[in-house]
């Protein structure tokens, strides 16, 4: 594969056209990725509301009754309720719908279009949220929601990975995860406010996530459609010129447009539709992959630190607001992990990430099961040292999490597609991530009462799992440009008795 190789080894001259950081790419990655703002801003808002008293007596009674009696009562079973979780869960379910359906859509509209009609679906859910009335109105608005963040996260990530310079689309897809981490640190701080308020300070918290749904509105209207996106549609021109304003005038776009007509190309000769295609045996390593990561993500146990911590730090020992400033400091975590994260895996490779932050993962959820399991029983409350440890213990497993799975679950799938697959393989596991998001968020407390420290185990021997999996069966793909990824699964030791003979174009193009 002569052509393969000459744009792996020396960049070729799609590296030479678009391998420099422009300010028109830059601008516009930021406001594609500003579209993670919704994600964690649900993600933080939701634990936070979830322990607030004036939402609990208002939605959930028999809730707060119960933990007002604390100690009578299992300190681990204290918050677990369906209907409260069916509150953050609901979202999930409906995000995986939302995702499945902007696959379809997608294809005739654009990247574009998709991130615009999911920031519009989230604002208007955050304002039937605030003006929930009764528990109907408020997971009405929580499916609205749900399927914001399915048409958003089907769609934001590749356009990331489509307009991004090869050399540094690692850290502009980090991008993405970044802002999702940045999210969650604006909602929490918004939960560590509003909980001062009697009555209604939980409608403000649930009503401002209206705010993060404007940003990724506005960015989207004012950024072009890829260039793959519109070639698919049979637009060239506006191909050509969106390709040259997002790398700005001046740079000669001629090999890199015309790699992405090959690429375009390929996918017209293939008739059958990208979901069919994709369970095709020659697509075998994206589809292994469409799957494996989203389950994996969910087996980090990151839903302990995500969904519950506030909960999580309450059931400790810790009181309301300073179970609210954990969850305010590991935001900042998040951010530190995922600007680490941007800046190692363009420079050192993916590899490492994951080898490093399985470790610490694994380590952080032994001592979470030996801390809690000798000092967390029923009717008693942990000592205030152990619950800092437990707390700072916490902080470095979510700081491991957004260095390795956290932002590579984001830049890995976001990349590895062939463009006639990518919807396919985006959508599908985007879907299952939110599956998988719904059944943690919606058991994940029934687990914790009925395994109790057991839960932090279970996570753990996952955790070794995933992290051989990556080691041995996830290519490195630093530096690789998208239309020349096939050639990285090609001389895999495992994934090339798949992919020897696919993708043609690439040495056609070269």
């Amino acid at each position: 594969m002569p052509g393969g190789a000459s744009l792996l080894n020396s960049g070729g001259s799609m590296a030479d056209s678009s391998g420099g950081l422009t300010v028109p790419v830059v601008v516009t990655c930021l406001m594609a990725a500003s579209g993670g703002l919704i994600f964690g801003y649900d993600i933080g808002i939701s634990g936070g509301v979830s322990e607030m008293e004036a939402f609990l007596k208002k939605f959930f009674p028999g809730l707060l009754k119960r933990t007002a009696r604390g100690a009578n009562e299992d300190v681990y079973c204290i918050y677990n309720n369906q209907a409260l979780t069916a509150f953050t869960s609901s979202l999930y379910a409906f995000g995986m719908v939302g995702t499945l359906l902007a696959s379809r859509v997608t294809r005739r509209l654009g990247r574009q279009a998709v991130m615009l009609i999911g920031g519009s679906l989230f604002l208007v859910g955050a304002l039937v949220n605030a003006a929930a009335a009764n528990l109907a109105m408020l997971i009405v608005g929580r499916m609205l929601l749900g399927l914001g963040l399915g048409f958003s996260g089907q769609a934001t990530p590749v356009y990331l990975a489509e307009v991004s310079p090869p050399r540094w689309r690692g850290g502009f897809i980090s991008a993405f995860p970044l802002f999702i981490s940045i999210g969650y640190l604006v909602a929490n701080l918004i939960n560590y406010g509003t909980s001062r308020i009697p009555d209604w300070g939980w409608r403000l918290s649930l009503g401002l996530a209206a705010v993060p749904a404007a940003v990724m509105v506005a960015g989207a209207a004012f950024i072009p459609d890829t260039p793959s996106s519109l070639v698919l549609r049979g637009k060239h021109d506006d191909a050509r010129a969106a390709l040259q304003r997002v790398r700005g005038k001046g740079v000669d776009i001629g090999a890199e447009f015309a790699d992405i007509l090959a690429a375009a190309e390929s996918n017209r000769r293939n008739e059958e539709g990208a979901f069919r295609r994709i369970l095709r045996r020659e697509y075998r390593p994206y589809l292994v992959m469409a799957v494996a990561f989203p389950v994996f993500l969910n087996l980090t146990g990151v839903a302990v630190t995500a969904f519950f911590s506030p909960i999580l730090f309450r059931t400790v020992g810790f009181e309301s607001d300073a179970a609210l400033m954990g969850a305010v400091i590991l935001g900042l975590m998040n951010i530190g992990g995922i600007l680490a994260s941007g800046f190692a895996m363009d420079r050192y490779g993916r590899k490492l990430l994951f080898i490093i932050g399985g470790a610490l993962m694994f380590t952080c959820q032994v001592a979470m099961a030996s801390i809690i399991g000798s000092q967390l029983g029923n009717g008693s409350k942990m000592a205030k040292g152990y619950a800092v440890t437990v707390l700072v213990v916490t902080l470095v497993f979510s700081a491991s999490f957004s260095w390795s799975w956290g932002a590579l679950y984001w830049t890995i799938p976001g990349e590895i597609y062939p463009v006639e697959v990518r919807t396919a393989g985006q959508g599908a596991a985007v879907a299952l991530n939110l599956g998988l998001n719904f059944l943690q968020a919606q058991f994940f407390l029934a687990m914790l009462c009925c395994f109790k420290y057991g839960t932090f185990l279970f996570y753990a021997s996952w955790l070794v799992v995933m992290t051989a999996f990556a080691v041995a069966f996830v290519p490195e793909t630093k530096g690789v440009p998208l239309e020349s990824m096939a050639h990285v699964f090609a001389r895999h030791w495992y994934w090339g008795r798949f992919v020897k003979d696919h993708q043609k174009f690439g040495e056609e193009s070269t």
